[in-house]
């Protein structure tokens, strides 16, 4: 399967820049697979779509403010430590309690060895060793909690693709979602995004069931897929966890003939890779298993779903491997035929943009 079977054309001022007024007053395109139909919808009239019963799963998970603005230090002639250029330090992964991998700006000038200062001489990076792909381990000093203190002056980590000459207030909070609790992404799911208190409230009253998981979404989210064939591309590893009693909710649903909806491309790895942990156990009954884990699954067309029978989720990067996840629950031909539906009508794209469901 070729990576360029997913491609399509996306005119550039469709890419949302902001987020809508309204959360809620998204757009929604709600794709029905066993009549192959296309509805154009707002994401306010969601329950409308969804039935008494359906379990919906949403990822909790809470975007920390991963961008590090600071200057580097550099020692004189005389040998004295003085500022210099700005540099950006962004987060990726946690190695240890002070260790981070990162990607740095400017790359080329941060040797092992290199020293930047962040708020004043509050925090103090050291770059230990360069890694593949342009990324850095560093080591921070700091006589404060890191975690406060990157939450105090770190910035919000948004996607490349918007485009901002200053930080925007607006982002802190609008770049979360209403389940946010579980501090650890590096970048919103998206598709959370779209939910208010009133459409929760909305959604119990018709009598569906709202559970929470967590998978904390990485910086891979953002990375395009290099290689040609689709088979050959690899996802990074992503931290998840899933409680007893979502897990329970979830299983109970499925003994018993019921929808589960993931909210995202991120729940539904989550929810896919703890079914097949289950199945690897041969733990009869349990479909969904409880815990802490990692995965790396990459979904693509061919994949056998085995918990999910409804998505939501944003509109995605051509040629993306989240594209790819869609078109393997949608199925690509009618996914493809929404994307370019979508394209025709204008709809907002990306991170930013409007919503569809697939049920």
């Amino acid at each position: 399967m070729l990576v360029s079977d997913f491609k399509y054309e996306l005119p550039e001022h469709l890419i949302a820049q902001e987020p809508a007024a309204r959360r809620d007053q998204s757009r929604l395109l709600v794709v029905d697979r066993s009549a192959g139909s296309i509805t154009d919808s707002t994401f306010s009239q969601l329950p409308e779509y969804l039935r008494a019963g359906d379990v919906l799963v949403a990822n909790n998970t809470r975007v920390f403010p991963a961008r590090l603005i600071g200057r580097r230090l550099r020692v004189t002639p005389r040998g004295e430590t003085v500022l210099g250029g700005r540099v950006e330090v962004f987060l990726v992964r946690r190695l240890e309690p002070l260790v981070w991998e990162a990607l740095v700006k400017p790359g080329r000038a941060l040797l092992p060895g290199a020293r930047v200062d962040f708020a004043r001489g509050k925090l103090i990076a050291h770059v230990a060793e360069w890694r593949e792909g342009g990324r850095r381990v560093v080591r921070f000093e700091t006589h404060d909690d890191l975690d406060q203190l990157i939450d105090r002056i770190g910035r919000t980590p948004l996607p490349p693709y918007i485009k901002r000459d200053e930080e925007d207030r607006l982002d802190a909070e609008r770049y979360q979602t209403v389940f946010a609790k579980e501090r650890g992404a590096v970048a919103a799911p998206t598709a959370g995004l779209h939910f208010t208190p009133a459409v929760l409230e909305r959604l119990q009253e018709r009598g569906i069931e709202t559970v929470e998981i967590t998978l904390h979404v990485g910086y891979g989210t953002f990375q395009p897929v290099r290689v040609e064939r689709v088979e050959d591309h690899r996802v990074e590893p992503e931290d998840y966890s899933i409680e007893r009693r979502a897990a329970d909710s979830i299983n109970r649903a499925l003994a018993e003939g019921r929808r589960v909806v993931a909210v995202g491309t991120t729940t539904t790895r989550a929810l896919e890779s703890a079914g097949n942990a289950s199945r690897d156990r041969e733990q009869a009954g349990a479909m969904v298993e409880a815990g802490r884990s990692t995965t790396d699954l990459f979904i693509y067309p061919g994949f056998d779903f085995r918990i999910g029978s409804g998505l939501i989720t944003n509109f995605h990067l051509p040629e993306s491997s989240l594209l790819m996840l869609v078109c393997a629950f949608g199925g690509r031909d009618l996914v493809m035929s929404a994307y370019q539906h979508a394209v025709e009508r204008e709809y907002r794209f990306y991170s930013y943009g409007d919503a569809m469901l697939i049920v």
